[in-house]
């Protein structure tokens, strides 16, 4: 309970505080005027739009900071002026002048049930925690030791009252272990427990909270022998009475005394034919205190064995209410000003416990905005890293050999993949600093004839060529690819894992040689003594290329296909085979938008195949309902009758490669058995070794099996002409960009070829994903649906490219991917290293992510 101010009257304190010259900030003289406007209209809230509660949080760091009081002006911001009686109220703003009087030289006077003390000035603006007695706020009687004056929020999460090992342990588990990372956990929704209903007014099912006095609580006995001891009260308010259990809960009865007034927040159901709570939330209402259970938005945090919703709200909060001052904020003043970001104290408080639907909102938008120009100025701060004082290999004389190279194809290229070799020999001649390049273009755009024509410049300057990719059969299919590419050309030579042929402009021949874990061992020695006398070109292999013993010293140019299964680590290690410098092409088939290929690859430059071939055919694409699913059997059936092959591609339920096994190997058996007894069928499967895989995609591609079973791992690595039908069950558990690489499998031969998406309870965006691949054949507008409807989780796979970091952005945060993008690229243009003291937070934070991208790739 708040108590009057006897000393002064609240007009004449806010005429003295007005008028004093030492008062400088404008919010004061805003505040002090909505305190005399309030006076005038009894306290009842409406002296500013949106309530006074809204003008607080917006300056609650700044009043915090002028408080003489910094723990009484922490209660204050704690308690909603929106839901005190005006007497209160009252009582309230005569608080606030009293610890805001900066001209003042009276002594404090104590005020409710606050200890005098002296004044203090608030050590939070500087990182610092503050020096604290007991908790006069708890009710446990253990007494805590003073800690150091030195602890911020960067301090181990055990600093927190309540929290020993075995707790800290558990919230590594959710990577939480600072203060900081436990401000940053953010919940995953919010129970909406703000519409308080009188008992009388209670229904079946619906979600509330009501605020009531306990008549009783008692422990009753249930179960087998009466072992489950849960608890029941009764609670009643001026309109009625409401019975409430806890299973298993016999503490609450000591919790819920006799004449306690409490909240309780959860849904109503009928037993024995009366309205019972089951297990509600509750919460023993404090005047000290504001609910953090009940009665408001009450967040949902992640959890992990051991942890309560309960226990992380009760710890976020003591985190939110001691330690939120030590949170620099990350953004200039002028930043803010311009782009209308809530500051980020405020925007942490709202996004865990927020005021309505709109302070979450700004909330989300504050701290998504953070992440973005974070991970941008991470983006950017690597692409300089990578680019001081490192010499690159500049790659001239290569025209003759390649205007000799692509006249001797049978095809004519595509403009995108001539303007994407001029982007890729520009970067190649300029030398310094070495290219970085992304070449993405989806299934079929032609992205190996681009790649060989850079491996070939490399080779005509007299240095080495690398094409690393994630699997054997992958590794085979591009030699294959490129030995067939390079039979135009005089004099080819092809022996096992060796294609040589001419050039006439060198006067000599260029070696191509493919080495992956299955080639024989003295043919792998055979390669390995070429590479390391720089007599072998090409070198086309799995990771078995950045094994120890493999060396290319004269290696000037390092391609990696399907850059999403390689780590940073191995693609850094490829370049680390060769005594230079050597230039990175790195290739994807899966298109990214404009949008997020600047923001999340802003430190490569990025070329797009967004043009296929004449004369690949489009692949008629249905999404069947489940009582279809026979029908789609039978047309399978004919296509294999009629000589060709097919997938059958299940669905990874849970990320868990062990449900994933046991899915794929169900369905292979109850297909093999029940539905195409008379066919050949394969397995295939992430759990598989790398051999049995390989085995098991030759007899595919040999045409020994007629139908592959899989599981996504088919995405990527074969190329069967035969192939005609894709057959995907349980399609709405994959993104577009996933489903669009499977039915990428088909149609790249002469015949028809057509994908079948079955899904049986797909819900409104799965639907609107399955219609758009229906209706859309290219990757790239694909790819734009999929930023729209989906998640960055989804979209690029499990911790991707840093996204895992994202907590509160989403890839369809366009406008704000490029208000982040701008104000980065501003940021780094006017300094360059962060060194400005306005910078210095900003500069910490995006230490902060490059340390936790390092932790994850390692």
């Amino acid at each position: 309970m708040f108590v009057a101010e006897p000393s002064r009257g609240l007009r004449s304190w806010a005429v003295v505080m007005a008028s004093s010259p030492t008062i400088a900030p404008p919010w004061l003289k805003a505040f002090l005027n909505i305190l005399n406007l309030e006076e005038g209209h009894g306290f009842n809230d409406t002296a500013v739009v949106g309530g006074l509660d809204k003008f607080v949080q917006r300056w609650s760091q700044e009043m915090t900071e002028k408080a003489h009081d910094v723990r009484l002006a922490r209660r204050l911001l704690g308690t909603s002026y929106s839901g005190l009686p005006s007497k209160e109220r009252e009582a309230w703003a005569n608080q606030w002048l009293r610890i805001l009087d900066a001209g003042s030289t009276e002594p404090m006077a104590n005020t409710g049930n606050e200890p005098s003390k002296k004044v203090e000035k608030n050590p939070r603006s500087k990182g610092v925690k503050p020096s604290r007695t007991q908790d006069t706020e708890t009710k446990t009687s253990q007494k805590f030791r003073e800690p150091p004056t030195s602890l911020t929020v960067d301090d181990p999460v055990n600093q927190l009252r309540g929290v020993d090992a075995k707790l800290s342990a558990r919230f590594k588990k959710l990577d939480v272990t600072s203060i900081r990372d436990l401000l940053y956990l953010f919940p995953r929704r919010h129970l909406d427990y703000s519409q308080a209903t009188k008992i009388a007014d209670l229904t079946a099912g619906q979600e509330c909270t009501v605020m009531a006095t306990v008549w009783e609580a008692h422990v009753i006995s249930r179960g087998p022998q009466g072992r489950r001891k849960d608890t029941e009260a009764v609670l009643s308010d001026n309109s009625g009475n409401v019975r409430a259990v806890w299973f298993g809960q016999r503490y609450m009865a000591q919790t819920l005394k006799p004449n306690a007034k409490v909240a309780i927040s959860g849904k109503t159901s009928i037993f024995n034919g009366q309205l019972v709570f089951q297990s509600p939330e509750y919460e023993v209402l404090s005047t000290s205190q504001a609910p953090i259970h009940t009665g408001r938005l009450v967040p949902v945090y992640p959890l992990t064995e051991g942890l309560t919703g309960r226990n992380v709200r009760r710890l976020a909060w003591q985190a939110l209410q001691e330690w939120l001052g030590g949170v620099e904020e990350l953004l200039p003043q002028e930043m803010l000003a311009s782009t209308g970001l809530m500051p980020l104290q405020a925007a942490i408080q709202q996004a865990h416990y927020p005021d309505g639907p709109d302070a979450w909102a700004g909330a989300r938008r504050r701290l998504a905005f953070d992440e973005l120009v974070t991970l941008q100025l991470a983006v950017l701060s690597r692409r300089t890293t990578q680019q001081q004082g490192i010499q690159g290999v500049p790659i001239h004389g290569g025209s003759k050999v390649l205007r000799g190279f692509l006249d001797s194809l049978p095809f004519d290229l595509t403009g995108a993949q001539k303007r994407c070799i001029q982007q890729i020999l520009g970067d190649m001649e300029r030398g310094t600093p070495p290219m970085n390049r992304l070449l993405q273009g989806e299934v079929g755009s032609g992205k190996t004839v681009v790649a060989l024509a850079a491996l070939l410049a490399s080779a005509a300057s007299g240095y080495q060529g690398a094409f690393m990719v994630p699997t054997e059969i992958l590794a085979e299919q591009h030699f294959q690819t490129v030995t067939r590419l390079l039979s135009g050309l005089a004099s080819p030579a092809k022996e096992d894992n060796l294609v040589t042929v001419y050039v006439e402009p060198l006067a000599r021949s260029v070696t191509v040689g493919l080495m992956t874990g299955s080639t024989k061992i003295a043919r792998k020695r055979e390669l390995t003594k070429m590479a390391a006398a720089g007599s072998l070109d090409i070198l086309i292999g799995t990771h078995a290329l950045i094994q120890q013993g493999v060396s290319l010293p004269k290696l000037a140019m390092a391609v990696a296909d399907e850059q999403h299964r390689f780590g940073v680590l191995q693609r850094s290690a490829l370049r680390q085979k060769s005594d230079e410098s050597p230039h990175t092409l790195i290739m994807s088939a899966t298109p990214i938008p404009r949008t997020l290929s600047m923001t999340f690859y802003g430190d490569l430059d990025i070329s797009n195949l967004d043009e296929l071939p004449a004369g690949r055919q489009e692949i008629s694409t249905r999404w069947l309902p489940p009582e279809r699913r026979e029908a789609a059997y039978g047309f399978v059936k004919k296509q294999i009758e009629a000589g060709r092959q097919g997938f059958i591609i299940c669905p990874l339920v849970e990320e868990s490669e062990s449900i994933e096994t046991k899915a794929a190997t169900e369905e292979y058996h109850r297909l093999s058995q029940e539905v195409f007894p008379e066919l050949r069928l394969g397995l295939l499967h992430g759990r598989m070794v790398s051999k049995e895989k390989d085995l098991v995609m030759r007899q595919f591609r040999d045409g020994a099996l007629d139908l592959l079973v899989s599981t996504s791992v088919v995405e990527v690595g074969i190329d069967i002409a035969n192939a005609t039908v894709m057959m995907i069950e349980g399609a709405d558990r994959f993104g577009l960009a996933q489903l669009h690489q499977f039915r990428g499998r088909v149609g790249r031969g002469e015949h028809k070829s057509y994908c079948l998406l079955l899904s049986d309870s797909p819900s409104e965006v799965a639907q609107e994903r399955l219609s758009a691949l229906e209706r859309i054949h290219d990757g790239f507008k694909l790819a734009e649906v999929d930023l729209e409807l989906r998640g960055p989780g989804d979209f690029f796979g499990t911790r991707q490219s840093g996204l895992a970091n994202l907590r509160m952005a989403k890839l369809s945060d366009r406008e704000l991917l490029e208000l982040a993008r701008t104000e980065a690229a501003r940021i780094k243009d006017e300094d360059p290293e962060l060194s400005l003291p306005q910078h210095a937070a900003l500069a910490s934070q995006v230490v902060r992510f490059l340390q936790l991208v390092a932790d994850e790739t390692s």
